[in-house]
C-alpha cells in the first residue's frame, strides 16, 4: 500500500525534479545538476544535466530513454546518485559528475528512490518498497550493504542526514494514515523519535548547517498546506515562519567562516 505521504511525497518530487530547468536542483560550489526534458524529453522522461551556477555550460549527463531524475552530489563532488526506471522500475544509480560510470546501486523488485548522501560520502540513505511497504534503508556508496533501518507497517521516506553524519530525518505516517510526521533517527536506525504531532501532512525535513534544527514543509492540521516551520531537533520550539502558503522543500544555507 502507497501511504498518503508517499503519494505527496512523489507528487513533490515530480513536480521539482521534473518540471524543468533549475527545479529540484542540488549545487555543487559552482555547479548545479538538475533533471530537464529540454532536449525534446517526453515530461515523464527527463535525464539529468549539469550546468555552472551562471547557466552556462549545459551538458547532458544520462543521455537516456528512461525517467533520470533526482540528483544529488556526493560530499566531494566528484560523483552524482540519481533515480532512473532506465531498467524497468525506479532504482538508485551513482554517476562521475562527468556521466560516466553511469553504475545501478539498488536490484530489488520494488521502487527505490530519494538517495542522500552521508556527509562523509560513504553511504546513501534512501526509501524503498521492497518490503512491501515503504521504509528506510541505508547502504554503503557502492551499493553493498543495504539495510533497512525503519519496520514499521506504516510509510516512511525522505531521509535527511544530519551534519554530523550521527542521525537521520524522515517522513512517517505511523502515527495515522491521513497525516505523516516528522521523526529523526541515530544513523543505525536506532532511538526513532517523532518530533512533530498530528493531524497534518509534514514532510522535506533539512537539517540547519549546526544540526540542531529542522526546517520542513507541511500543515499542522488537514486543512492547512504549504508552510515552511522549523523545529529543534528534540522536538521543542515548533515555529511557522510562512504564512503565505504555496511553500514546499525547504533547504538551509550555509554562511561563510569569518575571523
Amino acid at each position: 500500500m502507497k501511504p498518503l505521504f508517499a503519494v505527496c511525497a512523489v507528487a513533490l518530487l515530480t513536480l521539482n525534479a521534473w518540471a524543468g530547468d533549475g527545479a529540484g536542483t542540488v549545487r555543487s560550489p559552482d555547479q548545479i545538476a538538475f533533471a530537464s526534458t529540454r532536449q525534446g524529453g517526453q515530461q515523464d522522461k527527463p535525464d539529468i544535466y549539469l550546468m555552472n551556477d551562471d547557466g552556462t555550460q549545459v551538458t547532458n549527463l544520462t543521455k537516456h530513454a528512461g525517467r533520470n531524475f533526482a540528483p544529488a552530489w556526493s560530499p566531494d563532488g566528484t560523483k552524482i546518485a540519481f533515480c532512473s526506471n532506465r531498467d524497468g522500475k525506479d532504482e538508485i544509480y551513482v554517476m562521475n559528475a562527468d556521466g560516466s560510470g553511469q553504475t545501478r546501486l539498488t536490484h530489488s523488485a520494488a521502487r527505490d528512490a530519494d538517495p542522500d548522501w552521508s556527509p562523509d560520502g560513504t553511504k546513501i540513505a534512501f526509501f524503498s518498497d521492497r518490503d512491501s511497504n515503504y521504509e528506510i534503508y541505508v547502504m554503503n556508496a557502492d551499493g553493498s550493504g543495504q539495510t533497512r533501518l525503519t519496520n514499521t507497517r506504516a510509510g516512511e521516506g525522505e531521509p535527511a542526514w544530519s551534519p554530523d553524519g550521527t542521525k537521520i530525518a524522515f517522513s512517517s505516517d505511523r502515527v495515522w494514515d491521513l497525516t505523516s510526521e516528522i521523526y529523526v533517527m541515530n544513523a543505525d536506525g536506532s532511538g526513532q523519535t517523532r518530533l512533530t504531532n498530528p493531524p497534518g501532512l509534514k514532510g522535506s525535513p533539512a537539517w540547519s548547517p549546526d544540526g540542531t534544527k529542522i526546517a520542513f514543509a507541511g500543515g499542522l492540521d488537514l486543512d492547512t498546506d504549504g508552510e515552511i516551520y522549523v523545529v529543534n531537533v528534540d522536538g521543542t520550539g515548533l515555529t511557522q515562519v510562512t504564512h503565505t502558503g504555496g511553500s514546499q522543500s525547504p533547504d538551509w544555507g550555509t554562511h561563510p567562516v569569518t575571523g
